[in-house]
């Protein structure tokens, strides 16, 4: 049995979380340009009003320079994770202490040649490859590693049928 922890909505960024997977399963990780040896998945904030499915789109193309892609699923509920204190202060002044995120499944539509990681000013990823699903928690940084247990869980049909 699990307890329900009460958070504080405004002390979490609201922020939207990308798995794209590619016609074999298999899922876009970027490592980190402000952190070499870290990898996640795109992500990004929601803007005030902004719906789910738009800030995915518009997140993938900031970070990966492309809207190719379709909707799979969506996790319906809030994932938070807090992260460590310098980090918070350096990127928000201690405004958060972490985010929350909704997570969207979107299958890439175009080619590789689509991805651009340079396609905005202020580029996020210094490369990137495909991996399968299973194997993220090898890539993220500790604190994120429940967060993409869950998204690894809930979107393992995904993974599973696009291999087929």
């Amino acid at each position: 049995m699990s307890a329900l922890i009460e958070r504080d909505d405004n002390l979490y960024r609201p922020c939207v979380g990308i798995t794209l997977f590619n016609r074999e399963g298999l899922v876009f990780v970027g490592e980190r340009l402000d952190g070499p040896g870290a990898w996640q998945m795109p992500q990004g904030g929601i803007d005030a009003g902004e719906e789910i499915d738009v800030a995915a789109f518009r997140e993938m193309e900031e970070e990966i320079g492309t809207r190719s892609a379709r909707l799979l699923g969506m996790i319906d509920e809030w994932i938070y994770y807090d992260i460590p204190p310098r980090t918070a202060q350096k990127l928000w002044n201690n405004r958060y202490r972490g985010q929350r995120q909704k997570w969207v499944a979107l299958e890439f539509t175009g080619s590789d040649a689509d991805i651009r990681l340079d396609a905005f000013s202020h580029p996020e990823f210094g490369q990137w490859k495909w991996v399968p699903l299973t194997t993220l928690l090898d890539y993220v940084v500790p604190f994120k590693r429940d967060v993409y247990s869950r998204v690894m869980q809930e979107f393992a049909p995904f993974a599973r049928s696009l291999s087929k």
